[in-house]
């Protein structure tokens, strides 16, 4: 056989030479989570959700938590949002670095809810939550955990699971973490106590990205001394325990109007409750909760869910959260002058205030008039008898 004509040999073939394709990169963390505190406000998305993102920049915040929808209303509007106006949402948002985004879903939702319809219409309103956050590129959704009513704990914590599963079905939830927020211990409210938080979180990680918002005057309320160093350090060691620090990425920085384990939730602006200023420099700056103290998770954000009572309120709720937390000098500029609440909002809702306490009082006048006339003719009517 001519020399051209050979037919080579075969060789041992070697697995590894075979082609392999090169795999997926692991995703980069998000641009705003760079090891520095994050700290915000809710701002408000009237008028549109842009809004929202020029408030949270305006107001000195490098992270915020919105509505999605009205928090008071079962169909606050439309279930979506266009996704050309998601689209414009999630570029501004990442033009501004504001980081993270957390929405919080409606008050109406009852996860723990043991009549069927309620549930239902719960389970239907959180997937729309659902919806809307991914649709928006947010990071968490904070839900209440809902009340137990006449139901046990122990039933109801496995019913907030069942419906967190089933409002999460056919959501491509992503980077998307639920988040469940502990409660001041009001009625059946699930959630007062760190051990049910921790135990629906452990729970939902099962088969969710979950973890838990904390609520500063939501502790206090329920019984966890956070005003005490002592206290501070037994809450943070409780929390560990039960929860996990690690599945703590949001913290509501709320001071309270009520005293410890007045089982109330009622916000005041911070420094000036009963948890106090020095209390919150303390949290700000704790070594486990702050990133840029020590050993605090990078990007966790502590969020103000503050009253706004005068025009300014929350501009001066944020730049307080930043002095506490040892960082006024690095805090983003704030607008001078900048509040949600403008002078003439504030004179709107003072004018619908006063109507409504109005209207309250001629209501109470005319029942006390009416019982006083029923009683007359009870009287006369009973003497006539006699």
């Amino acid at each position: 056989m001519p020399e051209e004509q050979r037919i080579a040999v075969p060789t041992d073939f070697d697995p590894e030479d075979e082609y392999r394709p090169e795999p997926e990169p692991e995703p980069l963390p998000p641009a705003w989570m760079d090891g520095k505190i994050r700290i915000g406000i809710h701002t408000s998305i009237a008028w549109s959700y842009l809004n929202a993102l020029e408030s949270a920049r305006k107001l000195g915040c490098n992270a915020l938590q919105i509505f999605s929808a009205s928090p008071r209303m079962w169909q606050g509007g439309p279930a979506r949002i266009p996704e050309q106006d998601a689209a414009a949402f999630r570029a501004r948002r990442e033009g501004l670095r504001l980081g993270p985004l957390v929405i919080h879903a409606n008050y109406l939702v009852n996860l723990a809810a043991a009549q069927p319809m309620l549930r239902t219409r719960s389970i239907q309103a959180f997937h729309d939550e659902m919806v809307r956050a991914v649709a928006l590129g947010a990071d968490f959704l904070v839900v209440h955990p809902g009340a137990r009513g006449e139901g046990s704990a122990t039933q109801a914590i496995s019913t907030i699971v069942e419906s967190v599963k089933q409002a999460s079905k056919r959501v491509p939830v992503g980077t998307l973490k639920i988040l469940i927020e502990n409660t001041a211990g009001m009625g059946t409210a699930i959630g007062s106590r760190l051990e049910e938080v921790g135990e629906i979180v452990a729970r939902l990680l099962r088969d969710l990205p979950a973890g838990a918002c904390l609520d500063t005057a939501h502790l206090f309320a329920a019984g966890y001394d956070v005003k005490s160093e002592s206290g501070l350090a037994s809450t943070i060691e409780q929390v560990e325990r039960t929860v996990g620090l690690d599945n703590v990425p949001v913290f509501h920085a709320n001071d309270s109007k009520v005293a410890l384990g007045g089982r109330v939730d009622r916000h005041q602006h911070i420094g000036k409750g009963k948890i106090g200023r020095e209390a919150f420099r303390r949290v700000l700056q704790h070594p486990q909760l702050n990133p840029a103290a020590g050993e605090g998770q990078a990007g966790r954000a502590f969020l103000a869910e503050t009253p706004i009572d005068h025009p300014g309120d929350d501009r001066r709720n944020v730049a307080m959260l930043w002095e506490l937390a040892g960082l006024k000098e690095q805090a983003p500029e704030a607008e001078k002058g900048f509040s949600m609440l403008t002078p003439a909002l504030a004179r709107k809702i003072a004018t619908r205030r006063s109507t409504k306490r109005r209207a309250t009082k001629r209501l109470a006048a005319r029942s006390k008039k009416a019982g006083t006339s029923k009683r007359l003719r009870t009287a006369k009517m009973a003497r006539r008898r006699g």
